[in-house]
């Protein structure tokens, strides 16, 4: 649990740094990796469950309706905000009560760490979407990019059973565990940028 919170912790201070350098003058035309959203939709999805979702799921709270439908964007100090929600969510985690039993998903109950594994998967492979739509570039530490590797590697097969994630992109040899983790959701690490 130690060291997924801190991988967990790692993540969400890199997305609020991806936040930080969106471009207010971005329009909600800009195209995404992800196929049928652009940025704006991009962005609420990202806000959404990688920061309320996930204090959600920490405090065994339902997502509230309201935040559903909220545009996160509409608001110019929206990266703050998000910065904020995310130090909160990321410090509900941080009970270890937090990390026992199940969560109920609403189609059952999933162990809690799995939950977290899904959610710091929401928070980095959509930061490095944002961040590729808008020219930054989403940097994880070797052991972040392992445990976000292999949490990827255990659920790929279900999301793409869902259709959460593209086919697999293929890599040439000597690509780090960041940009195999992104191939295997994927996603092209090596694409050129939106922005």
């Amino acid at each position: 649990m130690k060291s997924a919170y801190t991988h967990m912790s790692e993540c969400a201070t890199e997305s609020a740094r991806i936040a930080r350098g969106v471009d207010a003058t971005h329009p909600a035309s800009v195209p995404t990796s992800c196929e049928g959203w652009d940025l704006r939709e991009l962005i609420n999805h990202w806000v959404l469950y990688s920061a309320y979702g996930l204090e959600c799921r920490a405090l065994r709270v339902p997502l509230p309706d309201e935040l559903t439908a909220r545009d996160f964007t509409a608001d110019a100090d929206w990266p703050e905000r998000y910065a904020a929600q995310l130090t909160k969510a990321v410090a509900a985690w941080s009970d270890p009560a937090a990390w026992e039993g199940g969560i109920d998903t609403g189609h059952g109950s999933t162990p809690a760490p799995d939950i977290a594994g899904m959610l710091l998967m929401e928070t980095a492979l959509h930061g490095w979407d944002v961040a590729h739509a808008t020219g930054q570039e989403f940097r994880l530490s070797d052991e972040a990019a392992r445990h976000l590797l292999e949490t990827v590697e255990g659920t790929a097969a279900l999301y793409r059973r869902y259709e959460g994630f593209a086919d697999e992109v293929t890599l040439p040899e000597g690509a780090s565990d960041f940009e195999r983790a992104l191939a295997l959701s994927g996603r092209d690490p090596r694409g050129a940028a939106t922005a």
